[in-house]
């Protein structure tokens, strides 16, 4: 196998698509370093492992000798993302965007070389575009072409407010990828028109289209939504090593070969290793603890990731919680499920008086810890393990 073909390889693996991807081999084929570019508005400071599999790719790149361009968006975080959204989204001020913008940074070197990184910010282009250059910008596109966007056709046919600047921000998104002259261009699969924008603009400024590339959403926790803070179904880049564990362990056991393939820098032959071992009786559990271990000495050190581990194993030993227990979904109408009435609902109390009762005698814990607030709620997102006295177990997931 040559370089180029072991370099596509590890390019597709965890990828939704390859726009054009003749286009990047003839690309490859020349040799050159490549300018490969991904945008982030930094609309929250924290980053979860959902953004990491875009990051994870771009490390990859930068380990082919590419470079690489980690735009902030600190002028089109003003504008605000309407991507997915139904209503008009509120923009950022300017110090919401530089604050949010350096938390950004300290996260995104957890994963790439900083000295192998170039950090951009659009505003040092945007700002010197004057408004008759913005205009011009605006009439490289038409209304019509705007509408094809899937939300935004939504929100129009629903007769939903869009507002003329967020019909702005794939044209300026796509002028970044025109300011840079950007061979590459990673983006999340919603994020398709808006990339596929910048092949657009840079055909008609004369440049060489950059080749697209989306990577897939990861899911959170739950296994159905989005990994999302508001969700809380996420992990933290940021997070503990201990709540790192304690969550990664907590995923399903089919949900885990997502994350090993997203998330993992494991060559797909050892998963795929991994997943004969389980096939053939294997306990799925000690399979997630490599990926624990993994992402955590990744984000922390590996002592840390060891240190997690342990842990785990001791509190779920102190505590006798078994390997199999019943297994319930719940879909709570109001985002959160109040913990007595999530114990009754499981059967292991005949009522919600008496989940509280238990809650009063310090019975009750969810993953290990007890919980002494009867009006206590989980949030929806989220999957967990509930123990009643020293034998009821159940492990509950809110959609």
């Amino acid at each position: 196998m040559n370089s180029i073909e072991a370099d596509l390889e590890i390019i597709r693996r965890g990828t939704e698509e390859i726009l054009v991807e003749s286009e990047l081999i003839d690309k490859l084929k020349k040799g050159k370093k490549l300018r490969v570019k991904a945008g982030f508005d930094p609309t929250a400071p924290d980053l979860h492992l959902g953004h990491t599999v875009l990051i994870n790719k771009l490390k990859q790149f930068q380990d082919m000798g590419h470079d690489i361009l980690f735009l902030i968006g600190d002028f089109t975080g003003m504008i605000g993302d309407p991507t997915g959204k139904n209503i008009t989204r509120k923009p950022l001020s300017k110090e919401q965007v530089l604050e949010n913008a350096k938390s950004y940074q300290e996260q995104v070197f957890k994963i790439l070389d900083e000295e192998k990184t170039e950090i951009v910010f659009n505003s040092a282009w945007m700002n010197e575009l004057s408004p008759a250059d913005l205009i011009t910008l605006a009439s490289k596109q038409t209304v019509a072409r705007m509408l094809e966007r899937d939300d935004f056709s939504k929100r129009y046919s629903s007769g939903q407010p869009i507002a003329i600047h967020e019909f702005l921000y794939p044209l300026i998104q796509g002028y970044d990828s025109v300011a840079l002259k950007a061979d590459v261009e990673l983006g999340g699969t919603d994020q398709k028109f808006n990339l596929l924008m910048g092949r657009e603009l840079q055909k008609i400024y004369g440049q060489d289209q950059q080749t697209v590339i989306t990577v897939p959403i990861l899911e959170g926790l739950d296994g159905v939504q989005k990994m999302s803070k508001s969700l809380g179904n996420y992990i933290g880049v940021f997070d503990t090593p201990d709540d790192m564990f304690g969550k990664i362990m907590s995923v399903s056991d089919e949900l885990m070969w997502r994350y090993f393939e997203l998330l993992s820098f494991r060559p797909l032959s050892e998963i795929d290793a991994f997943k004969n071992d389980v096939d053939n009786g294997a306990n799925p559990r000690d399979i997630k603890f490599l990926l624990a271990k993994e992402i955590i000495t990744r984000f922390h050190n590996e002592s840390l990731a060891e240190q997690a581990q342990q842990n785990f194993i001791d509190r779920f030993k102190n505590n006798l919680i078994p390997d199999e227990m019943d297994e319930f979904e719940f879909n709570p109408e109001e985002g959160e499920m109040a913990i007595g009435y999530i114990i009754k609902e499981t059967g292991m109390t005949k009522s919600t008086g008496e989940a509280i009762r238990m809650i009063k005698q310090n019975a009750v814990k969810i993953d290990g810890e007890k919980v002494t607030d009867t009006k206590f709620s989980v949030k929806a997102g989220t999957s967990f393990v509930v123990q009643v006295g020293k034998r009821k177990f159940a492990k509950v997931t809110l959609k």
